[in-house]
């Protein structure tokens, strides 16, 4: 409850300084029962079920031993693979400044940088066997620019999985609806044993995020000859 003693859910007095699409926004966080938990259970963001619901559906969290998390902020998901994997090495890397986690490893940095990923590696100590990536790019309001530019980002973390993953390892990272594109998908199913797309509970109805999830890593195969 407010302050007032009325529900916010009912009325943003707030609404008047805001846009629309920013008081509808606010509207839906206030009134979405993953916000209501996650604060309820001290997750940093709702996020952090879309990457439980997503495990325990596919357990790759089971052998987790060294995590990349690509796009950590604000922490949810490694909060997750903390909690479900105590000793796990965690690294994770984002643009926005993340607040401190216990055990976790975070750079401040542009993932698309040059050096990021030898930086990553470094930090990790040696190969991951899990790769997760929440990236996605800043919107400018052109659905198919915005598309490009975050499966961009998805393409550049699939590479990094494939540079970087142990054996047997896994990566699960968030696309769009329409999932991998042609390119990625072979990409992954060239490499993983099994590539699946999913969309969680925790992901709203009316989001066109969905999550592929690779497992099984069989290592770094070159592209068979034409």
């Amino acid at each position: 409850m407010s302050r007032s003693g009325k529900d916010p859910g009912e009325r943003l007095k707030t609404a008047k300084k805001r846009s629309a699409s920013s008081a509808r926004w606010l509207t839906r966080q206030i009134n979405d029962p993953y916000v209501k938990r996650a604060a309820a259970d001290g997750y940093r963001s709702r996020a952090a079920y879309k990457l439980a619901e997503l495990d325990e559906r596919f357990g790759f969290l089971k052998h987790a031993r060294a995590v990349v998390d690509l796009g950590i902020a604000p922490g949810g998901w490694s909060q997750v693979v903390a909690q479900q994997r105590p000793g796990a090495r965690i690294v994770g890397i984002d643009l926005l400044p993340v607040d401190p986690l216990p055990g976790v490893t975070i750079f401040e940095m542009d993932f698309m940088a040059d050096e990021a990923p030898e930086r990553l590696s470094e930090a990790l100590g040696g190969p991951p066997d899990l790769v997760l990536s929440d990236m996605a790019a800043n919107t400018v309001g052109h659905k198919q620019t915005d598309h490009l530019r975050t499966m961009g980002l998805v393409e550049a973390a699939a590479d990094f999985a494939v540079s970087t993953l142990s054996p047997g390892g896994a990566f699960v990272a968030k696309v769009l609806a329409g999932g991998t594109d042609k390119d990625l998908l072979a990409l992954l199913k060239r490499h993983f044993a099994t590539v699946k797309h999913a969309k969680p509970p925790a992901s709203r109805k009316g989001s066109s995020e969905w999550y592929v999830v690779a497992q099984g890593f069989k290592g770094r195969a070159e592209p068979a000859d034409e």
